[in-house]
C-alpha cells in the first residue's frame, strides 16, 4: 500500500470522525446552560455607552 492510499484511508475515516466530534463539542460548548449570561453580556457591547459616549481610549478619565 502506498503512502497516498494510506493517508486517504485515514482521512476518510478517522479524521472525518475527529472533525465530527470537534463539531459536536463546539455546539455543546456554545449551547451550555452557563453560556447565556456571557452571550447576553457580549451582545450588549454596542449599547454600553448609549447614554454618554465613551471617553477617548475607551477608559473613563480619573476624577
Amino acid at each position: 500500500m502506498d503512502t497516498y492510499s494510506l493517508l486517504r484511508e485515514i482521512a476518510d475515516s478517522w479524521v472525518l470522525l475527529a472533525m465530527f466530534a470537534f463539531f459536536v463539542g463546539v455546539v455543546i460548548f456554545a449551547f451550555r446552560p452557563g453560556a447565556t449570561k456571557v452571550y447576553d453580556d457580549v451582545a450588549d457591547i454596542p449599547f454600553r455607552h448609549e447614554d454618554k459616549p465613551a471617553q477617548r481610549g475607551g477608559r473613563p478619565e480619573e476624577a
